[in-house]
């Protein structure tokens, strides 16, 4: 009995070994449709080495065939490569999934491409040792340029191997996923102005410096995953259904290009999910899915410390692009952000999607902190909405921006699309702290509405803002329907000395400005506004404010203010208020409205209000240009076929010590407004100064014309002589004798009647003339002869020359007397 137990212990302990040895070695096993050989070996900490060897060698290409591929944790495979090859190409058959929890290496430079449409799987310990560029699909084939395919869908055809490029990825009906699982990034950022400090993860897949990491597959999930190409390529592609993803040689190793309709899966980037390309002349991403989702503090980053511009960021998705939140301690945003920290520009941004959201406190980013130009952001989406702020970061609002910190100017943004909400404290913006200028901000869609502000006073905003000597450039929005309301703000500010930028809003529908926040009236403003106390201590600046506003210019059919909403043009320093122009079919004010042209110190800026049909003003509503210091107050010209005003709405050019601005209304009719010295509780129009000399009022009051549909006759009459028939040449001794009323009649008005004969009673013998009839030439017609040449006489005059006519006349006769 003992010795039967002891051989059922021996017996499992031999089983359990095999077991366990099988589970080993089976990790990495050749199907045998090549010449692949595969070489377990035990290291001293006891982790096991694949070596991989043979394989069937092509010109510079080299192919293996495997039936499983999954590498434990803490093993390792070698692909020991000759030297010379380019090109390694590994496909699995065997219909399980990869999972790969060890290492990669390979000899040499040599890109390594791995194919499993099963399905790949990278864990917390995964990690890249080649030299090369590393391409992980669950494409069914890879196929060349002349045509020929290696399939790992179809292994026991004899594969045609090939010495060429790979021409793309094919990709079978339903492409399994690929996951990247890790511990995520250990990014850093002491503030909101400072760079990102990039400290390495400790988990991630990395290829060497100027090379491609690429995963094409279905669903992509990265899980706090860290994928780095430092100056080289990320590629992420996450396709729905069959098609070819072309693989196009860079400098980088491959960039793909799909086909046109292609259909695409989702792709997850959570738990501090990292693509990164920083280096010494950042590498480009691009990402190309359905839906495209970045949480937890997830990013795509790019910082540049070289002399060359950085490569491109490009995110497409066929359905929606989501943005959310921020890593626990709230230092790192969601989304993607760019850095230039050399000469080399930063990287620009592009997205295409049908929609895109941003909430939460995540962010695009584009920064330049010296002398690089910063890069530019391009958005087309038909709807985009920012929302929110980090609960966990107050101050840290959702946003799209380009800054500079530097001499660089900051990067442009450009928006395209259908609807664009800003909400919750979220900006759109660009900003200066440097002696770089913004960037221009151009927004271009069919409804824009800004609203509201957060908890802690922050405005919703489209804004360019200068806060050193860098100048602000131009905000343009185009648009169909726009809404500013509860605090929202669009426009440009200088809290410094660099100037305001311009702002320019064109609505073919409609405008609608209303409401208040807690900091600030809902307004569309140019303004040059004064540092607090804590701001100057801040950023170490004197109490200096110089800038000049920039211009306000707003088109549209309808323009309403209620609620106090405010346009205006205002400076609290010593510059100048920028101008204000508004083009409308309509202009209505309410409920303490403001149009406003206001400066401190300098002179005010002049309103011009072009109204095609009625400017509505009521409950105390106000158009105003005013200078509260030694500045001249501005002018305002209206000019409105009616104008209402109604419970004290004025209209207003003041000023303290300078001079009073000047106003002038040409309107058709004018009702409830009368000119004042000084502004009361009526509805007053005045342009006085407390100290200084008033301004003047003009008002034309253009009536209707009395002359309007007469018919204007005409003021040049023909000469009654001409319209006399001429008689005989010869009227000498002719007379006209009237005897009796003959044909007169009694009266004007009544016919004659009379059937009484008219004859002649003169003695007409005198007047005969019997002398023969003779036959005469009459005198010939003068024609006309044209000029052929000048000259200057001897007085200096100028004579017009005509050659002898050679015009023959036709004579004859007539019997006419003489």
């Amino acid at each position: 009995m003992k010795l039967t137990f002891v051989w059922l212990g021996v017996l499992s302990v031999i089983c359990l070994s095999a077991v366990y040895n099988h589970d080993v070695h089976a990790q990495v096993i050749q199907d045998h449709t090549l010449n692949t050989s595969v070489t377990p070996t035990h290291s001293i900490n006891g982790s096991n080495i694949y070596t991989i060897t043979n394989g069937t060698h092509v010109g510079n290409n080299l192919f293996h065939s495997f039936s499983e591929f999954s590498i434990p944790t803490n093993d390792s495979v070698l692909f020991n490569n000759p030297t010379g090859i380019q090109n390694i190409f590994s496909r699995v058959t065997g219909g399980n999934i990869s999972k790969i929890d060890g290492s990669i290496n390979a000899n040499g430079s040599a890109n390594l491409f791995l194919l499993n449409p099963s399905g790949i799987i990278f864990g917390n310990n995964a990690s890249l040792n080649i030299g090369g560029s590393f391409v992980a699909t669950t494409a069914s084939s890879i196929k060349f340029v002349e045509g020929t395919e290696f399939s790992a869908v179809n292994p026991t055809a004899q594969p045609l191997l090939t010495m060429t490029v790979p021409l793309g990825l094919q990709m079978g009906n339903h492409p399994a996923p690929i996951q990247v699982q890790g511990t995520g990034h250990s990014l850093d950022a002491t503030d909101s102005f400072s760079p990102v400090i990039r400290n390495p993860s400790s988990t991630q897949l990395q290829v060497q410096s100027g090379k491609t990491l690429a995963l094409v597959g279905g669903n992509i999930t990265l899980d706090g995953a860290t994928l780095s190409a430092a100056t080289g390529q990320i590629e992420l592609g996450s396709l729905g259904g069959a098609g070819l993803v072309t693989l196009v040689p860079t400098t980088q190793g491959h960039q793909l290009q799909y086909e046109q309709g292609q259909s695409f899966a989702d792709m997850q980037l959570a738990q501090k999910s990292l693509l990164d390309v920083s280096g010494f002349n950042a590498g480009a991403v691009q990402l190309r899915g359905r839906n495209i989702d970045f949480s937890g503090g997830s990013l795509i980053f790019s910082q540049n410390y070289g002399t060359l511009p950085s490569g491109e960021i490009n995110v497409q998705a066929s359905a929606a692009i989501a943005m959310i939140g921020t890593t626990p301690d709230a230092k790192i945003r969601s989304g993607i952000r760019a850095e230039a920290l050399g000469t080399g520009a930063s990287a620009n941004i592009s997205i295409l999607t049908p929609r895109l959201t941003a909430k939460e406190g995540s962010a695009i980013g584009n920064l330049t902190f010296v002398t690089a130009k910063g890069g530019n952001i391009q958005i087309q989406a038909a709807d985009l909405e920012l929302s929110g702020f980090s609960p966990l970061n107050p101050t840290g609002a959702t946003a799209i921006t380009t800054t500079t910190f530097g001499k660089g100017s900051a990067g442009d943004i450009a928006v395209n699309g259908d609807n664009l909400i800003i909400s919750e404290g979220a900006s759109l913006s660009s900003v200066t702290f440097g002696s770089g200028s913004t960037g221009q901000v151009m927004i271009r869609n069919q409804n824009t509405t800004i609203r509201g502000e957060n908890p802690f006073g922050l405005s919703s905003n489209i804004v360019m803002t200068t806060f050193a000597d860098g100048n602000a450039k131009d905000l343009r929005l185009d648009t169909g329907n726009l809404q500013v309301l509860n605090g929202g703000v669009i426009g440009s500010s200088a809290l410094f000395v660099g100037n305001g930028g311009n702002v320019q809003v064109n609505a073919s529908e409609a405008i609608a400005i209303s409401g208040r926040g807690s900091s600030n009236n809902s307004n569309i403003s140019s303004s040059v506004v004064r540092y607090t106390p804590e701001i100057r201590q801040f950023f170490g600046l004197p109490d200096i404010l110089a800038a000049n506003a920039g211009n306000v210019s707003i088109t549209t059919p309808k323009l309403t203010l209620t609620n106090g909403g405010t346009v205006s043009v205002t400076s609290q320093g010593t510059g100048n208020a920028g101008n204000l122009q508004i083009i409308a079919d309509q202009i209505q004010l309410k409920n303490q409205a403001l149009i406003q042209a206001q400066t401190e110190s300098g002179n005010g800026g002049d309103i011009s209000l072009q109204v095609k049909n009625s400017l509505f003003m009521r409950d105390r509503t106000n158009i105003t240009t005013t200078a509260s210091g030694t500045g001249n107050g501005g002018n305002i010209s209206i000019n409105a076929p009616i104008i209402f005003s109604l419970e004290n709405s004025d209209i207003i050019a003041n000023a303290v010590r300078g001079k009073g601005g000047n106003i002038n209304i040409t309107t058709q009719g004018m009702i409830g407004l009368e000119y004042s010295s000084q502004v009361s509780p009526n509805n007053d129009i005045t342009a006085s100064s407390e100290f200084g000399v008033n301004g003047t009022v003009q008002v034309n009051t253009v009536g209707v014309d009395p002359n309007s549909g007469l018919v204007a006759l005409p003021t040049n009459f023909t000469e009654s002589s001409q319209k006399i028939t001429s008689g005989c040449a010869d009227t000498n001794g002719s007379s006209f004798v009237a005897t009796g009323r003959g044909g007169v009649p009694q009266n004007p008005n009544r016919e004659v009647r009379s059937d009484r004969t008219w004859s002649d009673i003169r003695n007409l013998s005198a007047f005969s003339n019997n002398s023969p009839v003779q036959a005469k030439t009459p005198t010939q017609l003068q024609i006309p002869i044209q000029a052929t040449s000048w000259h200057r006489n001897a007085q200096g005059k100028i004579e017009l020359v005509a050659e002898q006519s050679f015009i023959q006349t036709q004579l004859y006769l007539t019997c006419t007397p003489a």
